[in-house]
């Protein structure tokens, strides 16, 4: 199973495609606090690219006790999957504007439901820019396809396993540094960490451009965090979008990570889940709210 692939590469698919290869692309076009990303993509996308809504077909309704975006349930994301133009044999390949931040969540709930053969854009709409190639106004529309999917492809955890997470392996947090120690909170009701969790931003899974850091860089990052073969990782962030570009990530870099699709904003919402504010994993370096 690949994880990236370049422009270059693709490039060669779509050469591919026109000799008899299907190919779908997909533009997930979304970061918090940024509604617009269908105003974005209508403005351009790559040619043939269909626009995926992720706050509507990617999660289901924000609940607090499932988190801001719940994993939608499998009937409504074939339903999704298949108004895309996917089909059994097809390549997809996701991208966004934002170090496929959003096109990783897509990448990973095609892998969760079995459907392998998907892979993310590196450097995204920016990268086929620089590459000199032209984008596409409008909306493009694919026929429906059959494509057919199952669930629970992908390691998960939920909330009562992430309380001990910690104590027998490793918890990574994906979200910004300060969002961690709990100086700030923009979205969820408590600020600070699940107890145990080690704080690995996953803006630092990118380089300036936008692009995924080496395998070897990435590999000597999460190593210097504690990732080993032997340890069980696992990964949330503030509700399951961000914390699935970390697990590509650790892909990439050769190690598999569970994720916690609720995150904190699941873990937050239940008043008698503990958190930890400041840099260390446990209270002894902050404090337990």
């Amino acid at each position: 199973m690949q994880t990236l692939m370049d422009v270059a590469a693709l490039q060669d698919l779509l050469s591919a495609e026109r000799a008899g290869r299907r190919l779908v692309l997909l533009d997930v076009r979304w970061a918090l606090g940024d509604p617009h990303g269908r105003e974005h993509y209508l403005a351009g996308h790559l040619p043939g690219a269909v626009f995926v809504d992720l706050a509507r077909e990617l999660a289901g309704p924000a609940d607090p006790g499932r988190g801001r975006h719940p994993l939608p349930a499998l009937e409504q994301f074939r339903e999704s999957v298949r108004s895309w133009g996917i089909c059994n044999g097809d390549v997809v390949v996701a991208y966004d504007d934002s170090g496929n931040l959003a096109a990783a969540r897509l990448w990973w709930m095609l892998r969760n439901a079995g459907f392998s053969d998907v892979c993310l854009l590196d450097g995204g709409l920016s990268a086929w820019r620089a590459a000199g190639h032209e984008v596409q106004s409008g909306e493009w529309r694919a026929e429906p396809g059959d494509v057919t999917l199952a669930e629970g492809a992908m390691p998960a955890i939920d909330t009562g396993q992430a309380a001990s997470w910690g104590g027998q392996g490793l918890l990574l947090d994906a979200r910004a540094g300060e969002r961690y120690r709990g100086e700030i909170e923009p979205v969820d009701p408590r600020a600070g960490h699940i107890p145990g969790a080690v704080s690995a931003p996953t803006a630092a899974n990118l380089g300036a451009d936008g692009r995924f850091l080496s395998p070897a860089a990435l590999r000597e990052r999460f190593s210097s965090l504690g990732v080993r073969p032997d340890v069980a990782t696992a990964v949330y962030c503030g509700s399951g979008v961000t914390a699935a570009h970390q697990i590509a990530a650790l892909e990439i870099a050769g190690f598999s990570a569970a994720l916690y699709p609720g995150s904190f904003s699941e873990w937050s919402n239940t008043a008698s889940n503990p958190v930890v504010t400041g840099s260390a994993p446990y209270a002894d370096g902050g404090s337990t709210l």
